[in-house]
């Protein structure tokens, strides 16, 4: 199998982000998100604790929320602008009240998304952050292969056995999902959180009618690829 090659560092190393948020499980989706991208990812749920982090981990990239138990993210942005003053940072805020946006960007802020937000959103605007920030090297190989399942991330092209299948863009998003962990068993509740929104309300039936959708796309007519583990979750695997 060839896996994909995701952005580095420029000197190839893995990017490195700080996720602030005092929310754990909110903090721990976008970590896992960016994990699944490679990067390195730590966590921080108070002010201080950021602040911390940040001086000691050298972060490429900072996603702070506005709101924390102690000080608030402006105030985690001023001291660690001190110690790191190029450092992007990327705003989580509830607030839908422009001049917090605008008081957020103003302080230093180079970007903000509103709660609730989708994981996909977070990751592309970070990935835009660490590009133009130029901490991070182009990625060369665009293209996911298992078996013979390719997906192209750039112009969203699939292919089963060189034959071109169309998907919808939810339906995309889960197959991107399953097949950058190929061999892993993936529970609802991961592929709810990663492929629909953090907060997303709905039972975990839309996972099983989408990849109802995705089998009847890739696995019809052919040896199946995607199967259920009972109980457990979904495997996307090579056939044979």
């Amino acid at each position: 199998m060839a896996e994909t090659r995701t952005e580095t560092r420029l000197d190839g190393t893995p990017l490195r982000a700080l996720v602030v948020d005092d929310e754990v499980n909110i903090a721990e989706l976008v970590a896992m998100a960016l994990r699944y991208e490679g990067w390195t990812v730590e966590t921080a749920h108070t002010g201080a604790d950021a602040v911390s982090r940040a001086k000691a981990s050298d972060p490429d990239v900072i996603v702070l929320d506005m709101m924390l138990p102690d000080f608030d993210g402006m105030e985690v942005l001023r001291r660690t602008r001190a110690v790191a003053p190029t450092v992007p940072v990327l705003f989580l805020t509830a607030r839908d009240a422009v001049e917090d946006r605008v008081a957020g960007l103003t302080a230093g802020g180079d970007d903000y998304v509103t709660k609730p937000f989708s994981l996909e959103e977070v990751v592309a605007r970070l990935r835009a952050l660490v590009r133009r920030a130029g901490v991070a090297a182009e990625r060369t190989d665009s293209t996911l292969v298992v078996g013979d399942l390719t997906l192209d991330e750039d112009s969203h092209e699939v292919f089963r056995a060189g034959e071109p299948i169309s998907l919808t863009a939810t339906e995309f998003e889960l197959l991107r999902f399953l097949m950058r962990n190929p061999r892993r068993v993936l529970s609802k509740a991961q592929i709810l959180d990663r492929v629909w929104n953090y907060d997303f309300g709905g039972q975990a039936n839309v996972v099983e009618l989408y990849v109802s959708y995705l089998r009847k796309k890739i696995d019809a007519g052919r040896e199946p690829m995607i199967h259920t583990m009972r109980g457990a979750g979904y495997v996307l695997k090579p056939a044979g």
